[in-house]
């Protein structure tokens, strides 16, 4: 286990660290240090190293010594004094020094070319070491590639470790990944994350030849718990074990995602000092966040003594920027030091399992949100049904409990009330519902309702958790969850890891020495409500409060919001002028599978998609705000094409059971030099796109062949088509209702639509929806029109060109 005081050596400026740096008052240099106060204690500037190895921190550009470690002449044969205001040529060699200025002046990461192999002239003896170089910044904030994110480019000294490379290089640095390729192949086949823990694991294990190596994940609140393990012959287990957060304070967790490896060699080391301890440029003593010698605090040095630790290493597991847990290895012969090869080639295994848990995470939490959003969607658009009770369609099949899981769900709105799953005391859910009102949030969610609210009088075995949504005039949904005892193994009591220990007249609190295994059973918890729930309840909500909305309003009004919410607003974006209507057909029901959506990618393309569901009323509405949230969620950070995009969407059309069948257009609009931008699109079944250049006619852009509809056969072969846009040009999709008439083909409404375009292409994108219309649908359209119209534009155009928040105009006037 990591433990008590954590320190670490990769480098990121965190959202934790730069928490740390605000809230933390730092102790005062030489303040003794006890648990009572570790938590504060400034662990990145310790002020001396480990001395397996040597330290000099250098000027830029002079390459002068202006701090050097004590113990420097043990390795130079130069001593730290003599060292000050040299060149660094005069301490390590002529040849030395040139081969550590090549590495420090090529282009990108310094800590790629890590370590830099020299020998040592030391009284005629050659030594092999490894030269370790990171900068130190001397003012300032910089981020993960070491570049000024605010202000001028701070000062910076460039700080040379130097560890004896004792014994035969086992691997160079760029052949690290040989070394490891095998444990890759491993993590690659994994099925399991518990079989990407053991794998990591064991393979740590065999390439550092430390005693004993864990794999240690975090919970919510940091505590932690040992998921993998791969040890010697006789040492017992730690599998299972779980140690409290604050065995690793906030501030040692930050220096974890900063700097994502960490050796101690020998614990009963003696810490070589730091000369001067003050640097001459900011009278602070060196940063040493990056060092890979940087001293430990003694807390932890005492904590590892008290478990019998001779040695530890410690690789950060990070998902994103957030640590994850640690692969964290024990020594217990005695001193043990891996060579920095060695330790590059398990941190690189540490990065590999980072990123397969990310992908795995990814993964599963993909399926489950399609899931979910599938069921959402169908929800939303199922309480659009005025025939139906809302209680009713929320408590059939699909149901809320496949939205939120929970072992019942409670509701009332409009008057209607009713359950499914285990039901709770009517007195019982009065008093909850009140209780959460009163806390003035749209998502009020606990998972101890013993905790928060004991006056509530909650029987944990029934409703220890809960998560409600307050809704206008007493209306509410609500969730609940019975109590989930569980234990929880610890190394340890955690509520009592101090012990006091008398040193002369004073009584100082250091690091439990028992790490027997200590079994606490939890109660009066549910299963908590974790932030993707609460995030899509939330959305649940919003729909909810739209759909109520909805009702109390005449059919014509309840059309209009069912637009309002489920059609975006276009994007406003410098170089396009963007235009979107909706109208639906002029019969008694006036919801319909219309739709479109314009939205812009990370990278800074827009996509632009038509669709049209095949059916009417409230089941192609449904099917509709099934489609348009499956897509937007497929294609929001595709780096794919738009082919891709629809076989994507077919499939999951299958996979789902959706039950759909639609014509769907997707276009990529990527921007190019000058105003000008590729089109890049293709079509499931849908009517082609139109294209008005600035100075001619309007081109129907038809592609080798429709493709089949989505629903069909997601087998089904989709190719993509580009088109080359100069600046100026109109691109418009549109839906068949605005080219369809009984007394005449697609062809002819085609060829009106294009002629008109073409004439109209000289006005504000907005006219040119509203004027196309008039022209072709004066009367009112006969089925639903959806249509978009994006110009390519050279500058920003007039705010007055953009539509208002809300979505597109309905029926020509905005909404």
């Amino acid at each position: 286990m990591p433990a008590g005081r954590a320190d670490v050596g990769g480098s990121r400026v965190t959202e934790l660290d730069r928490d740390v740096d605000r809230d933390v008052a730092w102790l005062a240099p030489d303040t003794p240090v006890d648990l009572d106060n570790c938590a504060r204690e400034p662990i990145h500037v310790p002020g001396s190293i480990q001395p397996r190895g040597v330290l000099l921190a250098v000027s830029e550009p002079d390459l002068v010594v202006v701090q050097a470690s004590e113990n420097l002449a043990g390795l130079t044969g130069v001593a730290w004094s003599d060292a000050l205001g040299r060149p660094l040529a005069e301490v390590i060699g002529v040849a030395q020094a040139g081969a550590v200025v090549r590495s420090a002046s090529a282009f990108g990461d310094l800590r790629e070319r890590n370590p830099v192999e020299l020998t040592l002239d030391v009284g005629g003896d050659p030594v092999p070491v490894d030269a370790i170089l990171h900068r130190a910044v001397l003012g300032g904030v910089r981020d993960e590639h070491d570049q000024p994110t605010d202000g001028d480019p701070p000062q910076t000294n460039l700080v040379v470790e130097l560890e004896p490379a004792r014994g035969p290089r086992p691997f160079s640095f760029p052949n690290t990944y040989q070394a490891v390729r095998g444990t890759v192949g491993a993590l690659n086949r994994a099925s399991t994350l518990q079989e990407l823990y053991d794998t990591t694991a064991q393979a740590v294990r065999d390439l550092t030849g430390f005693d004993r190596v864990m794999v240690y994940r975090y919970d919510a609140d940091y505590n932690g718990e040992v998921v993998a393990e791969a040890r010697a012959a006789g040492l017992n287990s730690f599998l299972g074990l779980h140690y409290p957060a604050s065995d690793i304070p906030a501030q040692a967790r930050a220096l974890y995602e900063k700097n994502w490896i960490r050796l101690i060699s020998d614990v009963d080391y003696v810490p070589s000092p730091v000369h001067p301890t003050a640097h001459p440029v900011t009278g602070r003593p060196l940063d040493l966040t990056y060092s890979t010698l940087r001293s430990v605090s003694p807390v932890h040095v005492e904590y590892l003594h008290n478990m019998g630790v001779r040695a530890s290493m410690s690789i950060s597991l990070l998902q994103g920027d957030r640590l994850w847990g640690l692969i964290a290895c024990h020594h217990y012969a005695g001193p043990h030091q891996p060579p920095y090869a060695t330790r590059a080639a398990a941190e690189f295994l540490g990065s590999t399992l980072s990123l397969r848990l990310v992908d795995r995470t990814a993964e599963d939490e993909v399926h489950r949100a399609l899931q979910v959003r599938s069921t959402l969607a169908w929800l939303t658009a199922a309480t659009l049904d005025e025939d139906r009770p809302l209680a009713e369609t929320l408590l059939g099949s699909p149901s809320l409990l496949d939205v939120l899981p929970a072992d019942g769900v409670t509701l009332c709105l409009q008057g209607d009330g009713g359950t499914r799953g285990a039901r709770l005391d009517p007195a019982l859910v009065e008093r909850l519902v009140a209780w959460a009102a009163a806390q003035g949030e749209d998502v009020v969610a606990t998972d101890s309702l013993p905790r928060d609210a004991p006056e509530l009088g909650a029987p944990p075995e029934v409703a220890c958790g809960v998560l409600v949504l307050p809704l206008a005039e007493g209306q509410y949904v609500l969730w609940h969850r019975r109590e989930a005892v569980h234990s929880v193994d610890w190394g340890g009591d955690p509520h009592n890891k101090a012990i006091a220990e008398r040193e002369g007249d004073s009584v100082r609190l250091s690091p439990r020495k028992s790490f027997d295994r200590w079994r606490e059973t939890v109660r009066e918890r549910s299963q908590p409500w974790t932030p993707q729930e609460r995030s899509e309840v939330g959305q649940l909500r919003n729909h909810l409060v739209e759909a109520l909305y909805a009702r109390s309003r005449t059919i014509v009004r309840a059309a209009e919001t069912l637009q309002r919410s489920l059609l975006s607003e276009p994007p406003a974006a410098d170089h396009l002028d963007v235009g979107v209507r909706y109208v639906p057909a002029t019969r008694e029901a006036q919801v319909g599978g219309d739709w479109y959506d314009v939205f812009v990618q990370p990278d800074g393309s827009t996509m632009l998609v038509i669709g049209d569901v095949v059916g009417h009323d409230t089941a192609a509405a449904a099917c509709m705000a099934q489609l348009r949230g499956l897509l937007r969620g497929i294609a929001y950070d595709s780096t794919g094409s738009p082919a891709t995009v629809l076989a994507r969407l077919d499939a999951a059309i299958e996979g789902l059971g959706l039950g759909a069948m639609a014509t769907v257009l997707v276009g990529r609009l990527e921007p190019g030099a000058r105003g000008t931008a590729r089109l890049r699109w293709a079509s499931a079944g849908h009517l082609p796109p139109l294209v008005a250049g600035p100075d001619g006619a309007a081109v129907a852009l038809t592609g080798p062949r429709p493709g089949l509809l989505l629903g069909v056969d997601p087998r089904a072969v989709r190719t993509d088509q580009v088109e080359e846009l100069r600046p100026g040009s109109t691109v418009l999709l549109y839906t068949d209702g605005l080219v369809e008439r009984r007394d005449s083909g697609f062809d002819d409404g085609v060829g009106l639509l294009g002629r008109a375009l073409a004439e109209l292409r000289d006005r504000p994108v907005e006219q040119v929806c509203d004027a196309l219309l008039g022209r072709l649908v004066p009367d009112g359209a006969e089925d639903d029109v959806a249509l978009v119209a994006v110009r390519l534009v050279e500058e920003l155009a007039p705010a007055s060109h953009h539509s208002p928040a809300g979505g597109g105009p309905l029926q020509g006037g905005r909404p």
